[in-house]
């Protein structure tokens, strides 16, 4: 079984920045995908980033984050991280870490951000 822990949440005014860690243990995960979603209340889950674990490829983002959050990994502390500058109060929302293969089988149970104006 895969588990997945985040942590990093708070709050903080329109501008600011936040760092979220999502810590992964378990069975090994090297050939797994890594994301971030999140849900805003009365909004359904939005997809934010995700990254390979091994590497392969570029990072993806929602159009509404790009250039603002930035998606990592540290293989070593077996931790995906996901950096979020220049924060909006639409960013406020509960943020999940997932992860799996061909589908995103693993769940955390989201930490909560809130971005005030």
């Amino acid at each position: 079984q895969v588990r997945l822990i985040e942590s990093g949440g708070g709050s903080v005014q329109a501008g600011g920045s936040l760092r979220l860690s999502c810590v992964v243990s378990g069975r090994p995960i090297n050939n797994y995908l890594m994301a971030w979603f999140r849900r805003a209340p009365g909004k359904e889950r939005e997809f934010v980033a995700a990254i390979s674990w091994r590497g392969d490829g570029d990072p993806n983002y929602a159009d509404s984050v790009k250039g603002r959050f930035t998606i990592s990994r540290d293989n070593a502390k077996n931790t995906v991280y996901l950096q979020m500058n220049s924060l909006k109060s639409e960013d406020t929302a509960v943020y999940r870490c997932a992860g799996g293969t061909s589908t995103y089988d693993y769940w955390g149970q989201g930490t909560q951000v809130t971005v005030s104006s």
